[in-house]
C-alpha cells in the first residue's frame, strides 16, 4: 500500500467546497436572531490512502514468460483446508503421497516422487526438518507454481517448482482471527489463527501466529505371504497388526516487517518461528498364521516424545542505482533443534520381554544464506537483464544413542543403527537471465545457471565426501497470435537436475520395524551418488476467458539421466545378514505427459444471467519409462497414469451463502521397481465440500467435510526370487474429517 498527501485544492474549488458545506451543513436562522457567519474554509484535508491492488491471478499467469500458476488467498482459503499440501492437491498435475486420503503426504508434480518438485518458501529453500504441513492456509499470501525451472528460481525443478508466499507488505490493513474445530476418528482438534497488517508513514508490518493442539489414531494392517513357486507350498505367512495414538502441540509465528528509506528503497525483516512437541504410544501384534514358523515376538509396545523448534530470520534490501539498474540484496539465518526419544519392548506370548531398545536422538540444525540480483530494464523497455547469485551453508549435528537389552544382556547398537554424525553442505550458485519483449505478440526467456554442491559428513564409520557441478541452459517463449488476444502459446526447453538428500548420502543404517525381509529391509544411504540431470520439453496452448477463466492444453517431455532408485541386497551386519535398501543410480528413464485445465464461470460460457457458478477442473495423463528395468509397468517410482480434479462454487441468490464441493481423484497403478519387485497402489479418491455463510463483511461462519465416502489407503510389495515369491500387503483405513471455523474481521 502507498500512502500520498494530499495537495491543497485550487482557491475556486474551496470555494465552492465550502459554499456546499454552508447550504448542506449550516443550521437554520430563527427569525429575529443574528445570522451564524461562517468560518474560513480551512485549506488543511485529512490524508488520501491509495491502495495499489495487486493484478489478479489470472492476470500474473497471463504475463508471464515462464508457465506459471498463481493461487491467491481466495482459492487458497476456500475449502478451509488445515494444511497447505491439502490446497495443493486440487491444483493441475500435483499429486499427494506418502499419507493417508484426506491427510496430507508428499506433494509431487506430474506424478514425480520426492526431490523432482521444488518446494520454496519466499522464493528460498525450506529449512532442513520442516515440511508443508507445518504451515497453515491463513499465513500464505499465494502460491506460485511453475511448470519448468528458471534461472532465477533454480534447476532443481525436474518436475516443477512450488514457491510458498508468505504474507507480504501491506495492501490494507487487517485484523482478522480464525477460531477452527476439527473432528476426525473421535478426536478433536482445536485450532487458533490470528493475522495482523498495518502501516504507519513509512513503516509497515504483517504479522501472523497459528497454535494447534492435535490428535490422532492410525491402525495398519501389514500382512507377509512368501512361497515356493515350485510346489505353491507356504513358506511364511506373517500379519503385523500396528495401532497408534498421538498428540501433538504446535506454535506458528512468522511475519514482515518493512522501511520505506527513499525513492525506490525498501528494507525487510521476516521472522519465522515452529515450536512443537508430540507424544506417540502404539502397540503392535505379530502372528504367524503359519504352523511351523515363529515369531520374532508376539507383540510389542512403543512409546515416545519429540521436540522440535525453528526459528529463521531473513533480511531483503532493495534500492535503485544510477542508470536504472536495481539492486536487491537478502540474507538468512536459521537455527532449528529436534530431540526425541523412545522405548520400544518386544514381548512373548506371556508378555515377558524378549527385547527392549531404548533410543535417544538429538540434533542442531544452523544454516546461512546470501544471494542477490542486479537487473536492468533497456532504455526502450524491452529486455530486463538480470543476474544474480547465491550462497548457502548448512551444518547439521545429530547424536543418536541406541541401547538393545535381551536375555544376553544390554549392547549399544551404535556404529549400527545409532552414532553421532555432523554434516556440511555449501551450495553456490550464478545465474543470468534475460525477459526479452521481441514484439507486442512475442516475448522469451533466457537463462543460464550454475550450480555447485559440497557435501562432507563425520561419523564413526569415516568421513564422506560428494560433491556435484552443474550447468542449465534455460528457454521460455511465449507467443500471442493476436495481439491483445486471449489466446497465448508457450514453449520452454529447459535443463534441469535433482540432487541426492543428506540422508541418500550418508551412509547410515535404520532397522526395519518387524521382521527384516526383503520387502521389510532396513535402510542406508550412498554417499556414491550422482545427480539425475533431465532434458525437458513443454508446449502449451491457453485461452482465457473475459472474467478471468483460463482454458489451457499442455504437453511436456523429460529425458532423465542417472536415475536414482532404492536397491534391496544382503548385507552383513554385526556378523549377521539382513536385507538393506540403498539408493543407486540405475541408469536412465523418460517422462511424457498430458494436462489439461479449465477454470471459469458460467456466465462466461453461457448467457449473462446464468447461475452464479464458478467451475474448475483439471486432468493430467502420464507416462514414463525406466530403461534399465524390462516392463510392463518399468515407470518411475510411484507415477500414476492419470489424475484429475473436479470442483465448483455456488453463490446463492438472495442469501449470504456460498457452497462448494471437489473431487480428487488418482486411480490405482503397478510399478515394477527391478526385475525381482513389483509394487501396486490403489485407488485414491478425496471428496471434499464446505459451506459459507456470510453473517456480515466481518463475520462469517465455514463448515467443512474432507475426505467423504473414506477409501482404505492399500498398497503392495511382490518380491520374486528364481524359488520364492513373497508379496506384503498394507492396509490403513481413511476416515472423514469435519471442522467449523469462525473467520473474523476486528
Amino acid at each position: 500500500m502507498r500512502t500520498f498527501t494530499a495537495l491543497p485544492l485550487p482557491f475556486p474549488l474551496l470555494l465552492i467546497a465550502s459554499a456546499v458545506h454552508a447550504q448542506t451543513a449550516a443550521p437554520a436562522t430563527a427569525p429575529g436572531t443574528e445570522p451564524v457567519t461562517p468560518t474560513a474554509p480551512s485549506a488543511t484535508l485529512e490524508r488520501v490512502e491509495i491502495r495499489r491492488t495487486a493484478p489478479s491471478d489470472t492476470v500474473q499467469r497471463q504475463q508471464s514468460t515462464a508457465a506459471k500458476t498463481v493461487v491467491g488467498r481466495e482459492e487458497i482459503e476456500r475449502m478451509g483446508d488445515a494444511t497447505v499440501s491439502e490446497v495443493l492437491k486440487r491444483l493441475p498435475g500435483v499429486t499427494l503421497d506418502g499419507g493417508r486420503p484426506g491427510r496430507g503426504g508428499n506433494v509431487r508434480m506430474r506424478g514425480l516422487g520426492s526431490g523432482y518438485t521444488q518446494i520454496l518458501l519466499n522464493g528460498e529453500r525450506m529449512p532442513y526438518g520442516m515440511s508443508l504441513d507445518a504451515l497453515t492456509p491463513d499465513q500464505v499470501e499465494r502460491i506460485e507454481v511453475t511448470r519448468g525451472p528458471t534461472a532465477e528460481t533454480g534447476a532443481q525443478a525436474i518436475a516443477g517448482t512450488i514457491n510458498i508466499v508468505l504474507r507480504e507488505a501491506v495492501r490494507q490493513r487487517l485484523n482478522n482471527v480464525h477460531l477452527r474445530l476439527g473432528h476426525d476418528n473421535g478426536l478433536w482438534t482445536p485450532d487458533l489463527s490470528w493475522t495482523r497488517a498495518d502501516q504507519q508513514e513509512a513503516f509497515s508490518y504483517n504479522l501472523s501466529a497459528n497454535l494447534r493442539s492435535g490428535r490422532d489414531s492410525d491402525h495398519a494392517d501389514v500382512r507377509t505371504v512368501e512361497t515356493r513357486l515350485a510346489d505353491g507350498s507356504t513358506v511364511l505367512d506373517e500379519q503385523r497388526l500396528t495401532d497408534e495414538a498421538s498428540r501433538r502441540q504446535t506454535l506458528h509465528a512468522g511475519g514482515r516487517m518493512q522501511w520505506r528509506l527513499g525513492a525506490g528503497e525498501t528494507f525487510a525483516l521476516m521472522p519465522f518461528v515452529i515450536l512443537s512437541e508430540s507424544r506417540s504410544q502404539s502397540t503392535q501384534t505379530l502372528q504367524s498364521l503359519t504352523p511351523t514358523a515363529v515369531p520374532d515376538y508376539a507383540t510389542a509396545d512403543q512409546a515416545g516424545t519429540g521436540r522440535f523448534a525453528l526459528g529463521r530470520l531473513n533480511a531483503q534490501w532493495q534500492t535503485r542505482l544510477d542508470n536504472g539498474l536495481r539492486l536487491e540484496l537478502k540474507a538468512g539465518g536459521s537455527l532449528s533443534r529436534s530431540a526425541g526419544d523412545s522405548v520400544r519392548n518386544e514381548r512373548d506370548g506371556s508378555r515377558a520381554v524378549l527385547r527392549r531398545v531404548d533410543d535417544e536422538r538429538a540434533g542442531e540444525d544452523r544454516g546461512l544464506s546470501t544471494g542477490g540480483k542486479l537487473s536492468r530494464t533497456a532504455a526502450d523497455g524491452a529486455h530486463l537483464l538480470s543476474l544474480g547469485w547465491e550462497a548457502e551453508h548448512n551444518r547439521r549435528d545429530e547424536t543418536r544413542t541406541t541401547l538393545e537389552t535381551s536375555a544376553t544382556g544390554t549392547r549399544s547398537l551404535n556404529g549400527e543403527v545409532g552414532d553421532t554424525l555432523q554434516a556440511r553442505t555449501l551450495r553456490t550458485a550464478l545465474w543470468a537471465q534475460d525477459e526479452w519483449t521481441l514484439t507486442p505478440q512475442w516475448s522469451l526467456q533466457g537463462g543460464l545457471r550454475w550450480e555447485a554442491i559440497d557435501t562432507t559428513s563425520d561419523a564413526a564409520d569415516g568421513r564422506i565426501s560428494s560433491s556435484s557441478r552443474v550447468l542449465t541452459p534455460l528457454f521460455h517463449a511465449a507467443w500471442k497470435p493476436v495481439e491483445g488476444g486471449k489466446d497465448q502459446v508457450r514453449l520452454s526447453l529447459t535443463r534441469s537436475y535433482r540432487a541426492p538428500t543428506l540422508t541418500n548420502l550418508i551412509a547410515r543404517r535404520s532397522e526395519a520395524t518387524g521382521t527384516n525381509l526383503e520387502t521389510n529391509p532396513d535402510r542406508a544411504g550412498n554417499p556414491q551418488l550422482q545427480p539425475e540431470l533431465a532434458t525437458g520439453l513443454d508446449l502449451a496452448f491457453e485461452h482465457y476467458l473475459s472474467a478471468g477463466g483460463v482454458l489451457s492444453i499442455g504437453v511436456f517431455e523429460r529425458r532423465i539421466d542417472q536415475l536414482i532408485r532404492p536397491q534391496t541386497t544382503l548385507e552383513t551386519v554385526g556378523g549377521v545378514s539382513r536385507w538393506v535398501s540403498r539408493p543407486q543410480n540405475i541408469g536412465d528413464a523418460v517422462t511424457r505427459g498430458v494436462e489439461l485445465e479449465a477454470k471459469f464461470r458460467l456466465s462466461e460460457v453461457m448467457t449473462a444471467d446464468a447461475p452464479p457458478v464458478e467451475l474448475r477442473a483439471n486432468v493430467s495423463a502420464f507416462r514414463s519409462t525406466v530403461h534399465s528395468v524390462s516392463g510392463p509397468d518399468n515407470r518411475l517410482d510411484r507415477q500414476p497414469d492419470w489424475s484429475a480434479n473436479l470442483g465448483g462454487d455456488w453463490r446463492l441468490r438472495g442469501l449470504p451463502l456460498t457452497l462448494g464441493a471437489s473431487v480428487n481423484f488418482t486411480p490405482g497403478y503397478a510399478i515394477r521397481l527391478s526385475e525381482q519387485q513389483r509394487n501396486t497402489v490403489d485407488t485414491r479418491r478425496v471428496i471434499d465440500a464446505y459451506a459459507l455463510w456470510r453473517f456480515s463483511p466481518e463475520l462469517q461462519l465455514r463448515a467443512s467435510v474432507s475426505n467423504a465416502l473414506p477409501l482404505d489407503n492399500v498398497s503392495s510389495s511382490t518380491v520374486t526370487t528364481a524359488t520364492t515369491q513373497q508379496v506384503a500387503t498394507s492396509s490403513n483405513p481413511s476416515t472423514t474429517a469435519w471442522a467449523l471455523r469462525l473467520e473474523m474481521k476486528l
